[in-house]
């Protein structure tokens, strides 16, 4: 099984950039517009917000709602409609990936991003990988910024959309490999019964949660409608 986990991965990863791009495109766009069986990110932080008096609260109740979502083992292979995305990823994998875009880009809306702009959602893309990873590749020079930068920018850059949806994939295909796991595992969490997985996924998001409320500080914003 870990052998055919790696090679899904290789394959994943030499694939040409159009293709990886466009189904990570597929991710993105499904996590942010939604479906009548799994709302979207602005769907999702307007329902934060209507019982919540400021978004910095209901941000706390976005992340808390998809953590505990990544955490219930069996829910990421049910994301409603995720079926029919031709992702091909395998379902865990990428319905880890929807949640976690979904998730990034209510946080974005929240704070004031137009999670609709395509500067804003190459930079939700990015954030994915992680503090610790995005400053990696910054340092190495194989990005040329954060993720707040790009949002930001005055022009959408598509060969930097390339550039970000080869190494999101990577990591994608890196987690099928079972290298990521196993060292977020043995560093980070106690290995309690045959949750680990679902732990593992809960953290991650967490993580990817703390980053993201880092990098995409409050820009001045018209009112979110409740809901």
């Amino acid at each position: 099984m870990a052998n055919a986990a790696s090679e899904f991965g290789k394959q994943l990863v030499t694939r040409t950039p159009e293709v990886a791009g466009g189904l990570l495109r597929s991710i993105v766009d499904f996590a942010i517009d939604g479906s009548p069986a799994f709302p979207g990110a602005k769907a999702a932080a307007a329902r934060s917000l209507q019982s919540k008096s400021d978004r910095e609260s209901a941000i706390d109740t976005l992340v808390v709602q998809h953590v505990g979502m990544a955490s219930a083992q069996g829910f990421l292979t049910s994301v409603g409609g995720l079926i029919t995305l031709p992702v091909g990823l395998p379902a865990n994998i990428a319905g880890l990936a929807v949640l976690s875009v979904r998730m990034i880009a209510g946080i974005a809306h929240l704070r004031g991003y137009d999670v609709d702009d395509r500067r804003v959602r190459a930079a939700l893309t990015l954030a994915m990988l992680g503090d610790d990873e995005v400053r990696r590749l910054v340092a190495d020079g194989k990005l040329p910024t954060s993720p707040l930068a790009i949002a930001t920018a005055p022009m959408f850059d598509p060969s930097l959309e390339r550039v970000i949806s080869e190494r999101v994939m990577g990591s994608l295909a890196g987690r099928l490999g079972g290298k990521h796991l196993a060292v977020v595992v043995v560093r980070r969490i106690p290995l309690v019964g045959g949750g680990v997985g679902a732990a593992v996924d809960g953290w991650l998001t967490f993580g990817l949660a703390a980053y993201a409320k880092r990098e995409f500080i409050a820009r001045h914003q018209a009112s979110i409608p409740r809901q």
